[in-house]
């Protein structure tokens, strides 16, 4: 788990592990100089603590301090403002690994009362109800994830992107043979709590990244201003099917200004986007409504925090 000022968030993360149906884990968190309680919520829990400075943080590198510091063959990751949504949570996302082809696995993720409308149509969208066993392209994602720790040994994250740190990690392993696994019975709600300028800022921090780790891509004006018009249309057509439009029009509107003005600003010196890499990031989910497959196991139920 990496840490920053996570004190709201990181204690429920640390009780939906505690509830977990595979209990012989180890728990580490890597904080980069929080200054809220954030250290005191995480040592009520059993955790090792890896502390670095903030200056030298980037998500590779404090993925590759944890890593170094745990034990075990199979390696969780976990955003500390994620929290399990069932208690086989730990069980399903390692389940996979069963197969010595599957490098990485990844869980659905989803949002919450809090949670933006158009974000949530982000998560529907990146996070499908059906897991994939294999997956053909290097999609996935950190918040919630897991990877074979021998793997990480030949294949370090890289600690100069500024973000798609996993992205960049799949890709590599998948180039030497390895699958990447989706699953999406192991899902956690994925707490964003942003402002216009946060939300920029991510989008352009990730397309940064990713025109490093594909040198060839492009993203142009016509880019940014279609697919802003396209998703919010999307967004506001299923916010209108489940009779929230009003409520929401004017936070779908900028969520998703400043989603493809931030990749626009972040990208816009480099190629073409991949098809399906530019389908699984970009496009905006279709308008079949699809009814979702249940989980079989009851959530957990978290005390009101």
């Amino acid at each position: 788990m990496r840490t920053y000022n996570e004190g709201r968030h990181i204690g429920r993360l640390l009780e939906g592990v505690s509830r977990q149906t595979l209990q012989d884990t180890e728990v580490i968190v890597v904080d980069s100089g929080s200054t809220d309680n954030t250290l005191d919520a995480a040592l009520s829990h059993r955790v090792k603590v890896v502390r670095i400075l903030p200056q030298d943080f980037t998500f590779g590198y404090s993925l590759n301090r944890g890593i170094a510091a745990a034990s075990a063959d199979l390696i969780v990751i976990a955003s500390a403002h994620v929290y399990p949504v069932y208690p086989d949570w730990l069980e399903r996302l390692l389940a996979p690994f069963a197969n010595e082809e599957v490098g990485l696995t990844y869980g659905r993720q989803s949002g919450d009362a809090r949670t933006k409308f158009a974000e949530g149509q982000v998560f529907e969208r990146w996070f499908p109800t059906q897991s994939q066993s294999r997956q053909y392209h290097p999609f996935c994602n950190n918040a919630n994830a897991a990877i074979r720790r021998k793997l990480w040994q030949q294949h370090h994250y890289d600690e100069t992107l500024p973000g798609l740190e996993d992205l960049a990690w799949a890709s590599r392993i998948m180039s030497h043979g390895h699958v990447v696994s989706y699953v999406a019975e192991a899902e956690v709600v994925h707490v964003h709590e942003e402002e216009p300028r946060d939300v920029f800022n991510r989008y352009r921090r990730e397309a940064m990244a990713f025109k490093r780790i594909f040198p060839q891509e492009r993203f142009h004006l016509w880019n940014f201003i279609g697919l802003f018009l396209s998703n919010a249309f999307s967004d506001s057509f299923h916010a209108a099917q489940q009779k929230k439009l009003a409520a929401n029009l004017w936070a779908i509107t900028w969520f998703r200004f400043m989603q493809f003005y931030g990749t626009y600003a972040g990208y816009r010196q480099s190629g073409p986007l991949t098809w399906h890499l530019r389908q699984t990031f970009y496009y905006p989910r279709g308008i079949k409504l699809k009814n979702a497959q249940p989980h079989r196991v009851q959530p957990i139920s978290y005390e009101t925090r």
